[in-house]
């Protein structure tokens, strides 16, 4: 009989339960998940206030996402889920570029741009900076008409949906490469900036005594029809944070030369990116 005797006979009448899951991933990944989340609640013996305290936090970063912020993206960030799927799932075996977490902050429809357009569109202070590079396939072959989808934090270290003094979609822009797979824009040197510590995320970090700021960079999302999307971001390589991510996006491929002119008045980043073939298939924006 399917009835539990034991603490241990919990976990095969619940996959018993499952087994006749129609979506063969679905059983595999559910009955994979339900098995380490009884292995792990019996390995450290959770207790009855920890198991409410741990409900709580679900419902909170639930209750905490928004139009502004999505808390869900940020606690995968903070755990360093997001960036385990980032390279599970990119390993450049042909040469392709890194990838990274796609983080909470992207939004579809940016602005569409010229190349050599600023996407500093509120008079954002700060060190004017010159971005450039190309687009190529794994073959090294440079691919025309490629989107290169950048967004950025401001100097002060937010999005501009965080930020009131901003102008809609300021520090966001839409490229096309040129027929060399060529790009560039210009925009302001991004600065580091504090995951939002407001929410639940916030709590869980203090908990743990880790800081809460991510080194300077940008985000890129590259396409073009009949490659996989790139999701990545590019850090400054003179960022205190580099070693101490809170999200763990770092990876030593994506470390970018922010190169600051003789008189430290400019700088400029070349960053050239290569797509794989496959499917162009764009990730859900985490907020609107």
């Amino acid at each position: 009989m399917n009835i539990v005797t034991t603490p241990a006979s919990v976990l095969d009448i619940a996959l018993d339960a499952m087994a006749r899951t129609p979506d063969p991933r679905l059983r595999e990944v559910m009955a994979s998940l339900t098995r380490h989340l009884h292995a792990f609640v019996q390995e450290v013996r959770l207790g009855e206030e920890e198991f409410e305290q741990a409900l709580e936090f679900l419902v909170a970063i639930g209750q905490a996402t928004g139009e502004k912020k999505n808390e869900v993206v940020l606690a995968a960030d903070i755990l360093g889920v997001s960036t385990l799927v980032a390279l599970l799932n990119n390993q450049d075996p042909q040469g392709e570029s890194p990838a990274a977490l796609l983080g909470p902050f992207w939004r579809a429809n940016a602005p569409d741009c010229r190349c050599g357009d600023s996407i500093a569109r509120s008079g954002t202070p700060g060190v004017p900076l010159a971005v450039s590079g190309v687009v190529r396939d794994v073959q090294g072959r440079p691919l025309a008409d490629a989107m290169v989808d950048v967004w950025q934090a401001s100097p002060v270290g937010l999005y501009e949906n965080q930020d009131p003094t901003q102008e809609e979609m300021n520090l966001r822009g839409r490229f096309r490469t040129d027929a060399d797979g060529r790009y560039h824009f210009l925009s302001v040197r991004p600065a580091g900036y504090p995951v939002p510590t407001d929410g639940p995320c916030g709590v869980l970090l203090r908990a743990q005594h880790r800081h809460p700021n991510r080194p300077a960079h940008l985000h890129f999302m590259v396409s073009k029809p009949g490659h996989k999307v790139l999701v990545s971001q590019v850090y400054a390589d003179d960022d205190e944070n580099l070693e101490s991510d809170p999200t763990f996006g770092v990876t030593r491929r994506l470390i970018g030369n922010y190169a600051l002119q003789a008189d430290g008045a400019s700088a400029t980043l070349s960053y050239d990116f290569a797509l794989e073939p496959g499917e162009m298939k764009f990730p859900r924006p985490p907020i609107p």
